[in-house]
């Protein structure tokens, strides 16, 4: 039986002027014979267990061009695995909680929190947002499980995001769960132990590799500034060893500084194709294939096997690092090349820190905007282009209105973000990346709608307070984040504005 044999009349399921259509999970801006047939369910075969090789042939030959094909999979496959795992060998060599340049670097099981947003020089996690007072973890489970402190931070926003080797989510910590202040534990995929008395939760990783973000929401004026250091005084991750039933604090304004590589204008580059794959043999080890990617290690090891033994098909591989990387990576760091396209050129992803075989989704994420929250935590929408197409650059000027009522229905905060064509702040003198909840002198418009000025040169003094400075030269994104969203988000009914060329 044809698709169109099954499925009658799909053209009834598209709405373009009520609401976007959610089916399985995913957001569609229109739906069509293809969007439909992939949101079935697709059975395993009845042979599934007998298609599941424990490997191929051991020490057979294979060729320079399979082992570029392989390659390349591997290389775009594993992009965002070996990411998360080189910033692990970055944190084995700290042996103390400092800043390095603008984000907090800690001991391997540990976390430094910063003490107010975050800077324009920051040059390792690309899409950063300043809404928050960030916090930054490497976890390796394999050593220790980790206990996770929750202080009690009262009607404020915050969310602790932890993630595997993969990036996708482990753990439930933040306002929307209704988490209570105490002790919870992460643990690792062998761990078999038993939890000591005082802990609330354990959660345990899929992989002993992982990452953890703490973000605790803080308006821009100064005195909430004071405010969230009481608190995240108390946020603090160590080893299960160092568990005494007591709440550990630590002033984290009394971190020493210390220079570190920025990278220039572009993002530090964790994955350095020519050394992809002596990393990669690690990586597989500490994430295990999940059901029905065990063909997929099998034929990867069977290469790097090969490779081991012959040069030349170490040099194939390589290339195909090398070739993957600037043809199928690289332009992801577009968001309009990936992602559930919405109407007025937005688009957004469903799947965020829960990607599982969306393979494509998450190494562009990683590329784009790395360490996402689950879209129950936060949604976002994602803008290149203006409302007739063109790529957003700092020679023009652009306004957002929304209309009245209409910002990011949330029940947390939201906030529109803007970034340079490398996915980061672009200095500017009011040091100001960000407006939205935060922004304590937003000014409405009498009949409720906000217009939001988006220009390299200021606009007319009464409007100040509504621009979000761009860059003066170059093409630039914007990003609305809807941190814990409500149902208008999560089922399509709500979709942001155009982005408007004024001049």
């Amino acid at each position: 039986m044809t698709c169109s044999a099954r499925i009658k009349k799909p053209e009834a399921t598209v709405t373009r002027t009520r609401r976007e259509v959610m089916a399985g999970g995913v957001l569609f801006a229109s739906v069509g014979f293809a969007a439909l047939a992939q949101a079935r369910i697709i059975s395993p075969s009845p042979e599934w267990a007998q298609a599941m090789p424990t490997a191929p042939v051991a020490g057979a030959r294979i060729t320079e061009d399979y082992a570029e094909l392989v390659g390349r999979e591997a290389y775009f496959w594993a992009w965002p695995l070996v990411n998360v795992y080189v910033r692990r060998l970055v944190h084995e060599k700290v042996a103390e909680t400092a800043i390095a340049g603008a984000l907090p670097v800690a001991p391997l099981n540990q976390l430094g929190m910063l003490s107010d947003y975050i800077t324009a020089d920051q040059r390792l996690i690309p899409c950063p947002n300043q809404d928050v007072i960030y916090g930054v973890g490497a976890l390796a489970l394999d050593l220790s499980p980790v206990v996770i402190q929750v202080p009690d931070f009262g009607d404020r926003f915050w969310v602790y995001q932890a993630v595997d080797l993969r990036t996708d989510s482990f753990a439930e910590l933040g306002k929307m769960y209704g988490t209570t202040p105490g002790f919870y534990l992460f643990v690792g995929p062998d761990w078999k132990g038993d939890a000591p008395a005082g802990i609330t939760k354990v959660f345990r990783a899929s992989t002993h590799t992982g990452y953890v973000i703490p973000r605790v929401f803080q308006d821009d004026s100064p005195e909430d500034n004071k405010a969230v250091q009481i608190i995240t005084r108390q946020t603090m991750m160590y080893p299960l060893t160092d568990y005494d039933r007591t709440m550990k604090s630590r002033d984290w304004t009394k971190l020493r500084h210390e220079l570190s590589a920025t990278g220039g204008e572009d993002e530090v580059k964790l994955v350095v194709p020519e050394r992809f794959f002596d990393v990669l043999p690690q990586v597989l080890a500490d994430a295990p294939p999940m059901p029905g990617e065990e063909s997929r290690y099998a034929q990867i090891t069977a290469v790097l096997a090969a490779a081991e033994r012959d040069p030349k098909v170490k040099a194939a591989l390589t290339r195909a690092a090398v070739e993957a990387d600037t043809r199928l990576v690289a332009p992801l760091i577009e968001f309009r090349n990936f992602g559930v396209q919405l109407p007025r050129y937005w688009s957004t992803q469903t799947n965020g820190a829960a990607f599982g075989v969306d393979y494509f989704t998450r190494t562009a994420v990683a590329k784009s905007n790395i360490f996402v929250n689950r879209p129950n935590e936060t949604q976002y929408f994602y803008q290149d282009l203006d409302d007739s197409g063109r790529r957003l650059n700092g020679a023009h000027h652009y306004t957002m209105t929304f209309a009245p009522d209409q910002t990011p229905p949330v029940r947390g905060f939201w906030s529109l973000t803007l970034y340079n064509k490398h996915h980061f702040f672009e200095p500017n003198e009011m040091k100001r990346y960000s407006i939205g909840t935060k922004t304590r002198a937003l000014k409405p418009h009498l009949d409720g709608s906000l217009t939001i000025y988006i220009q390299a040169d200021p606009p007319p003094a009464g409007l100040v307070d509504n621009w979000l400075p761009a860059p003066r030269n170059g093409d630039f994104s914007l990003v609305i984040r809807a941190y814990w969203p409500k149902v208008e988000i999560t089922d399509g009914s709500w979709m942001p504005p155009a982005v408007t060329k004024m001049s």
